[in-house]
């Protein structure tokens, strides 16, 4: 019974007209439209760093990004030696149809202090801080953590890019849109961007940006580049700050906040947004845009409802048909965690979703 009032619920969703989510979907896919007719060969640029027992996770955030991208997609990917190998057997097997490539690199720091820098609060992640330095030729760039999802196209992130005014160097969403809950403006030792701080798990860069601005600092009266002011932050911060590199961002935006665009919290959705009550309230309009399942809440049972979505994209079967293999068994298995806070509200997690399946069969059909 229960299994077909799923499979009557997603058919009937699927007749609903395209406008069902009210104007300011129609003006967020007018701008992705402009924005991609006038970058149509652009291609898009995606950085993660893997080390310890990420690779699974990795693959996973890879293959959610394939799923629903439409311009062509480059990962570079930072991972420790040994995953290498694993790597390239698994992408080798990947269905790309030409829109996809991926490089393999090594896990680098500067010499002098590699070793510092490897074990600032987790294993590699202060990697991503050195990706405009190693990454010369690349313009621009999204960096993920390998915790993530993505529920729609990795474009629509990427055109924010074109929404960047002339100061703006980067976009991040907020650490927390509850201050009553929030980390940074509670146990915060050291200076933090805005009222709650930002979450660096999904980070947009316009890296030939980073790489020319002079950043102001409270080190010294004269401005340093990206390359001359990671280590002196370190040395200055590094008894006060608890989450690593993200808190060096932080400190960084705190300093120059007309440098930061900041994005809603549906484009970095974390069990901080459901756990003690919905708290994000584009969410709660549009659906998830990209999940984030910090906590390491893909693996455990505490968070139910970011497990289910992760196991359906991670079990997905490339070329299966996305609304009986993906859509309608995730639906069913949400419906499971409706005990829990963010059960209650795990509609979110579906909304977006399953716009993004509809109107990747829309373009589909069109291109026939």
């Amino acid at each position: 019974r229960c299994k077909n009032l799923s499979v009557s619920f997603w058919n009937s969703y699927w007749m609903l007209p395209s406008d069902v989510c009210g104007m300011n979907c129609f003006w967020e896919a007018a701008f992705r439209y402009y924005y991609m007719k006038t970058h149509p060969s652009e291609k898009m640029h995606l950085a993660v760093v893997a080390c310890g027992e990420r690779l699974e996770e990795t693959v996973t955030m890879l293959r959610s990004a394939i799923i629903f991208s439409i311009k062509p997609l480059q990962f570079h990917i930072f991972a420790e030696d040994q995953l290498h190998e694993s790597f390239k057997d698994i992408l080798d097997d990947f269905p790309y149809e030409g829109k996809v490539n991926y490089t393999l690199y090594p896990i680098t720091f500067p010499t002098e202090s590699a070793a510092e820098w490897k074990k600032l609060f987790k294993p590699c992640a202060s990697q991503r801080l050195f990706l405009p330095l190693i990454l010369k030729n690349v313009d621009s760039l999204l960096y993920v953590d390998t915790d993530i999802l993505f529920l729609r196209p990795v474009d629509d992130i990427w055109s924010f890019l074109g929404k960047f005014n002339s100061t703006q160097i980067a976009a991040m969403a907020p650490e927390h849109e509850e201050p009553r809950i929030g980390w940074y403006n509670r146990f915060a030792r050291h200076p933090y961007y805005g009222v709650t701080g930002i979450n660096s798990g999904v980070m947009l860069m316009n890296m030939t940006r980073m790489r020319r601005k002079y950043f102001k600092n409270d080190m010294t009266p004269v401005r340093l580049q990206w390359g001359e002011i990671l280590m002196p932050l370190l040395k200055k911060y590094k008894l006060n700050i608890t989450w690593g590199d993200q808190d060096l961002l932080n400190i960084m935006f705190f300093h120059n906040p007309e440098s930061l665009y900041v994005f809603p919290c549906q484009w970095n959705y974390r069990p901080d947004h459901c756990i003690y009550g919905s708290n994000c309230k584009e969410a709660e309009e549009e659906g998830i845009f990209i999940l984030h399942g910090n906590r390491g809440v893909y693996h455990d049972d505490k968070q139910p409802t970011f497990r289910a979505v992760y196991e359906a994209i991670k079990n997905y079967s490339f070329g299966d048909d996305l609304v009986h293999s993906l859509l309608q068994p995730l639906e069913l298995e949400l419906r499971k965690t409706m005990h829990t806070y963010c059960g209650r509200v795990y509609k979110v997690f579906i909304k977006q979703l399953t716009k993004s399946i509809r109107d990747l069969y829309a373009r589909r059909s069109k291109g026939r």
